[in-house]
């Protein structure tokens, strides 16, 4: 029994080999197609109906399926011994004990692996399945009887029912555990997924005292505090690092576990260290900058895991897992949000920093749920030879991302996404007007930070279900023409013209913040979506991080733009005088990336390809 296991082990692993790919069979020749065929009948013949049970679940849970057997013509397989041709039944009958005695008989006797295995019975107990979802009678614990054969074979010598029987086995766990968010499965790596974008979006409870604690205890002015914001924002721009760190280089085994949990204590030390010691700009910029770092690696390894499942995905499918990522970070940022304002309006700045320490530990404890087999460069004995390892793949990953970049498909949708992150904005400017010239407290400001997430929120269940479906090029137009229209009423809070109409400035600031957001939000959608759709396999985390490295470049040289434009105009903490002409100027300058939208992809085109190659799979 022992040498038979082995036996099926090897072939099981030889099933289980690169041509499988991701729900596809790919034959790279038919010798390699035919020899699995073969192979998964010798399994037949050697495995009871558990253990092949057992390798089924294993199968699925690859997310693998076998060709199907209409696809080989019987005229392809090659001669299998004569004891092992299709009986009358339509099964498969045991090899014979001559072709197995060195595996199976240490006498080398003959006898069929039928009498043999009556012959261990008393000392043989199959290997029994975890859980395969039904309960078998006794009498179909092997393959050898012929009602449990043509139970699990029936006529398909290939395998072809045994999966059906796998198939129904998936389908009554689905009715069981199946649980869905956003249209995604909530498969423990996607639950961690969720809960890492819980916590960026639950870290903004720190966001609003970070402001004020710039503003009130550092006193620095609008264009210093954009800086400052600005340069803390660098961990962002450098997202390619850490996906090059993260596919080439496994810590402790682990390519994503590893790193999640290390990002998740750094959030913690950073801000402690901004509760306890931190008195200076520099020093809080210092800390905040770690903050931004471990939010940025966790990021980058989580955005890895969603462009393996997005690769080769359609549009609505990619929508549906960026949809999850940022729906779980709005209902973060809305289970803060009010909190922000009030613990900062009742306790102050450092006690909500406090708090927010104990927030990124939540990234360190989901990071076992991610499934992930240990790399073996972490296995070898040889330190040279794994540094030489190492060194080889980070070449092999550099020239795999240079490779991706300067195709033009990927370069000029990701020139018009810099570009369109680029134009200035006043948002520091707008924040020390409503604070120092209006008088809004932290705790309206907490409420309506409640209002944009979940405005956010809404703006990803509106993308998701109305506009996940609609060509790129057209979402821009619209979003990018009706933000900047909607961005223009700010001017009316500024001079004072709400109030004529009967307006109340609290009431002006909630609304507008609700509806720019809503669009903000619906038209960054569609760049998560295109970056993931974008990425080749093999460097899927560097490449990701790149083009989300690139978009955080623009939104960081558009905030230091309206710095310039901020200090260029006088506006200052205490002045706003020219404050509308700023707010004109910056949503004038987002409609100047508009005659580029040529730069992004067909999507006639695009569905076409996709078309072709459903139909190549079906």
């Amino acid at each position: 029994p022992i040498p038979d296991m082995l036996c099926a082990v090897s072939l099981g692993s030889y099933l289980c080999s690169s041509a499988y790919d991701k729900n596809l069979f790919v034959a790279p020749d038919p010798v390699n197609h035919v020899s699995q065929l073969t192979a998964w009948k010798w399994m037949q013949s050697l495995c009871t109906q558990r253990q092949l049970l057992r390798y089924g679940e294993v199968l699925r849970s690859c997310n693998r399926r076998p060709v199907p057997s209409s696809s080989i013509p019987p005229s392809a397989l090659p001669p299998l011994p004569p004891a092992a041709a299709d009986t009358e039944g339509g099964g498969m009958a045991s090899p014979s004990a001559a072709t197995l005695s060195p595996l199976r008989r240490k006498d080398g006797g003959g006898g069929s692996i039928g009498e043999s295995r009556d012959e261990e019975e008393a000392s043989w107990r199959p290997l029994e399945p975890e859980s395969v979802g039904i309960e078998m009678p006794e009498s179909d614990r092997r393959i050898g009887t012929s009602g449990s054969r043509n139970q699990l074979l029936s006529g398909d010598a290939t395998g072809g029912a045994y999966f059906s029987h796998i198939n129904l086995i998936r389908r009554n766990k689905s009715k069981i555990s199946s649980l869905t968010c956003f249209g995604v499965d909530m498969t423990p790596d996607n639950f961690a997924v969720a809960i890492v974008y819980f916590v960026q979006g639950v870290l903004g409870l720190a966001r609003l005292a970070v402001s004020f604690y710039l503003k009130d205890d550092l006193n620095l002015d609008p264009a210093e505090t954009a800086v400052v914001t600005g340069l803390s924002s660098l961990p962002w721009l450098i997202k390619p690092v850490y996906g090059f760190i993260s596919d080439s280089f496994p810590l402790f085994g682990y390519r994503r576990r590893s790193y999640l949990f290390l990002s998740g204590l750094l959030g913690a030390l950073s801000w402690s260290l901004m509760a306890m010691f931190v008195n200076s700009k520099y020093s809080a910029g210092l800390c905040i900058l770690l903050g931004s770092l471990s939010v940025a690696f966790s990021d980058v390894v989580v955005d890895s895991m969603v462009v393996e499942r997005a690769r080769g995905e359609s549009q609505s499918t990619s929508g549906s897992l960026q949809s999850l990522c940022w729906g779980s970070s709005a209902i973060g940022g809305i289970v803060s949000a009010y909190f922000s304002g009030s613990l900062v309006d009742k306790y102050g700045v450092r006690y909500v920093f406090g708090i927010t320490a104990f927030l990124p530990l939540m990234t360190s404890a989901v990071a076992i749920l991610v499934k992930e087999h240990a790399s073996n460069a972490t296995r070898g004995h040889n330190l040279s030879s794994t540094s030489s390892g190492f060194l080889e793949s980070s070449k092999q990953s550099i020239f795999q991302l240079w490779a991706a970049i300067k195709q033009p498909d990927i370069f000029l949708p990701t020139l018009f996404i810099f570009l369109w992150q680029a134009t200035p904005h006043s948002d520091s400017a707008m924040f020390f007007f409503i604070t120092n010239k209006l008088g809004f407290t932290p705790e309206f400001l907490g409420r309506v930070k409640l209002v944009t997430s979940v405005a956010s929120l809404v703006g990803v269940a509106l993308y998701n279900s109305l506009l996940k479906n609609v060509p790129l090029r057209k979402i821009f137009l619209l979003t990018t023409i009706f933000g900047s229209t909607l961005g223009m009423t700010q001017v009316f809070l500024v001079t004072g013209l709400n109030r004529q109409f009967g307006i109340s400035d609290e009431w002006f600031s909630i609304g507008d913040s609700l509806i720019i957001t809503v669009l903000s939000q619906a038209s960054f959608m569609p760049v998560l979506v295109l970056a993931a759709r974008l990425c080749p396999s093999g460097v899927e985390a560097t490449l990701f991080a790149t083009l989300m490295s690139i978009s955080n470049a623009g939104s960081v040289t558009g905030g230091l733009v309206g710095a310039g434009f901020t200090q260029l105009l006088g506006v200052t903490k205490d002045s706003f005088r020219n404050l509308a002409l700023l707010i004109i100027i910056c949503n004038l300058s987002s409609l100047l990336p508009l005659p580029l939208l040529g730069l992004l992809p067909d999507e006639k085109e695009e569905s076409k390809t996709v078309d072709i190659e459903e139909a190549k799979l079906n």
